[in-house]
């Protein structure tokens, strides 16, 4: 395979915009086994596209009834449901099923949103002076662009919000309108030993029989059926469109479509940048890897620490072993090596071409600005993972110095410390923080690279990072107080402040830094797309994901796994067999009535693997069928395709999704869940 053809989207590839479709991938859909008019997914009052929903800015869902249920993944609300639970009731444990409306449960800071209309306002936005700004001078022009859009969108509709954002590395801009419905309720979540069944064992990994969905309800304004905040008076909504589940199932071979918000990939990322990513997902896994230690064996000791951490574990975990998986895939199919050998291509093409407007790549340019920003680019990430939503004094040790908003005026001025000790567990932050230093000092290269504070460390803690991190919460005021008077001298002696001081500053130092060259390189980057999508003029292509709404296609169909066939899909005696092991294996350990249940399932189907193109930000997304049906929730992706968000390889991405017919039987035979299967007219 020459490494252009490697390099070209494929017939199943592609996260694919749903206003401007091309024709030519409606076609190959209608060849796969598509069903439907064009219209049924985008325009016509029933399309399809109605149902998904962008779910909480991370995740994504699909209404599934005329009373706004909404069914996603249980990763994607296990916050919601952590957050509920408590050493009494505990929901993460135990699972949770609302008998009634009344019971559904609110949940703060959560939404969901709809997409009403996209369009292409390139020719609004790009001007001759806009390509000479820089990234900030770019990101206030975008802003008021998008502020004055918004605007006028607001007054046709105040329910109504415009983001417009950048497609093909900067090459277009497309407006999006949303519609955000802010009361979002908890009303059926299964235990988490079947939610996360497999945990991190099996993370990424196929064969799967993770059950991964929890469902929500959408409330509304009871007069208008719009958007409103939380209260006792709203009704459930009823949505213009719903899916429908069924209960047919599918075959190898049959058509399975994905919509939902795909976050970011970057597959027209240079061979310098991939070098860059590759370097930082070692760094990311290393520290993760550390931080989680301490974090495991400190949940294991104590129930009431594992509730406040599950949600923080899994979410540094998932990450954690996709930096891993991603450099593992990279090496296998000599990423590097065959972007370098298409850029060569690309080198070659532009030098033959007289294209008006073409702006063509400097690849020296490139090279000598990545070489440049690559030792910033690692000190920087180190910074992050060690210092970034780690601890809680780290968070608002950098929080009073960096976004805090001050109340009060002169010595009075102070700033409210909240009360969230809810969510974090002083003997578990403490040894994290004293672990992630040690950590940080031993990978740091270059001594400017250390904050000041590591001075502290060796003059009065004798190099002890842990003594001097149980210092800092057993002294300082930002953990001892409510609140928190920056202008005070005493308190800007307070060690906890000056760490802080420290980090900010040593923070902007590498920003700096690593944005010194940056917006020379995302200028060399925007180039080789426009050049890559200008070469291959007669193929569609897609661009990469920043979560707006995607859809995806292909068929159910298995691989090859290990050099043998990986099956399509898993059954329930598969279940069972992992869950006698769970004496042995703590991520297949269950409740007995789990194990009687799977028992007598038969041979249902669980979990199946589909061509579809996934990355995060998919998750809890609808996969339909031909007919636009509801087959399943997309949930993971196969290890052995971890580079997909940088390089899509078709004989071996595969798309994990949990069977719609599981998901209805745990609602029905563990859940009991009878109004709400009559809802969804599954009963």
């Amino acid at each position: 395979m020459t490494a252009a053809f490697a390099l070209t989207a494929q017939a199943d590839e592609g996260m694919w915009t749903l206003y401007d479709l091309p024709q030519t991938v409606y076609e190959q859909m209608q060849a796969e086994g598509y069903q439907l008019p064009y219209d049924k997914l985008y325009r016509a009052d029933d399309a399809i596209m109605k149902s998904v929903v962008n779910f909480s800015g991370y995740c994504s869902g699909v209404v599934v009834s005329p009373d706004g249920l909404v069914f996603t993944n249980h990763h994607c609300g296990f916050e919601a449901i952590r957050s509920h639970s408590t050493t009494e009731h505990d929901y993460m444990l135990n699972g949770f099923i609302a008998k009634s409306f009344e019971e559904e449960l609110p949940n703060k800071d959560m939404f969901v949103s709809f997409m009403v209309e996209q369009k292409d306002v390139t020719d609004q936005v790009v001007t001759d002076e806009f390509r000479q700004m820089d990234s900030r001078q770019q990101a206030l022009y975008l802003d008021s662009i998008e502020n004055a859009m918004s605007k006028a969108v607001k007054e046709q509709d105040k329910t109504l919000r415009l983001e417009l954002k950048a497609f093909f590395e900067g090459n277009k801009y497309y407006a999006t309108t949303y519609r955000d419905f802010t009361d979002l309720r908890l009303v059926f979540a299964i235990p988490k030993s079947m939610g996360k069944f497999g945990g991190e064992t099996d993370n990424w990994m196929w064969p799967r029989q993770t059950c991964d969905f929890s469902v929500f309800r959408i409330y509304a304004d009871p007069d208008t059926n719009g958007p409103a905040e939380y209260s006792e008076r709203n009704v459930p909504y009823h949505p213009e469109h719903w899916a429908q589940v069924s209960l047919e199932g599918y075959n190898e071979g049959t058509f399975s479509m994905t919509m939902g918000y795909p976050g970011s990939t970057s597959r027209y990322l240079s061979s310098y940048g991939i070098q860059e990513r590759y370097e930082q997902n070692a760094i990311r896994a290393q520290v993760r890897g550390v931080k989680q230690e301490v974090m495991k064996r400190h949940m294991d000791a104590s129930e009431a620490v594992r509730i406040k951490y599950d949600s923080k574990y899994a979410t540094s975990s998932n990450y954690w072993k996709n930096s891993i998986g991603m450099n593992k895939c990279i090496d296998s199919i000599g990423l590097i090596a065959q972007k370098e050998r298409f850029e060569r291509q690309i080198a070659q093409w532009q030098d033959t071409v007289q294209i008006k407007g073409l702006q063509k790549v400097d690849f020296e340019k490139m090279t000598s600005l990545y070489e440049q920003r690559i030792k910033a680019s690692k000190a920087l990430l180190l910074f992050s993972e060690t210092f970034s939503r780690n601890d809680e004094l780290s968070v608002r040790a950098q929080h009073v110095h960096n976004g805090a908003e001050p109340v009060g005026n002169g010595k009075r001025q102070h700033i409210n410390i909240k009360d969230n000790r809810e969510t974090w567990d002083l003997a578990t932050d403490r040894e994290v923080l004293g672990t992630l230093l040690a950590n940080y000092r031993s990978h740091i290269t270059d001594a400017a690279h250390l904050p000041s504070f590591y001075n502290v460390i060796d003059k009065k803690f004798n190099g002890d990072c842990q003594a001097y991190a149980d210092a800092l919460y057993k002294k300082s005021i930002l953990i001892k107080k409510k609140r928190v008077y920056p202008n005070k001298k005493s308190n800007q002696k307070d060690p906890g402040m000056q760490f802080g001081l420290d980090l900010v500053t040593l923070r902007a130092s590498l920003i700096a830094e690593y944005m010194a060259v940056s917006d020379s390189i995302d200028e060399q980057e925007r180039r080789l797309c426009d050049v890559k999508v200008r070469m291959e003029m007669d193929q569609p292509h897609y661009s990469d994901a920043n979560f707006t709404m995607r859809l995806s296609y292909g068929q159910v169909k298995q691989y090859l796994l290990g050099g043998k066939p990986s099956g399509y899909r898993t059954t329930a005696p598969s279940i069972v067999a992992k869950m006698r092991t769970g004496d042995r294996i703590e991520d297949y350990r269950v409740e007995p009535e789990m194990v009687q249940l799977m028992s007598q399932a038969g041979d249902m189907p669980l979990c199946f693997l589909t061509t579809n193109d996934i990355t995060g930000g998919n998750s809890g997304s609808p996969m339909f069928d031909g007919k636009n049906r509801l087959i399943g929730l997309a949930f993971d992706g196969n290890w052995d395709s971890l580079s997909s968000d940088i390089f899509f390889d078709r004989e071996l991405a595969r798309c994990i999704g949990v069977d719609i017919r599981y998901v209805l039987y745990m609602m029905d035979k563990w859940g009991h869940a009878d109004r709400l299967l009559r809802e969804i007219n599954a009963k």
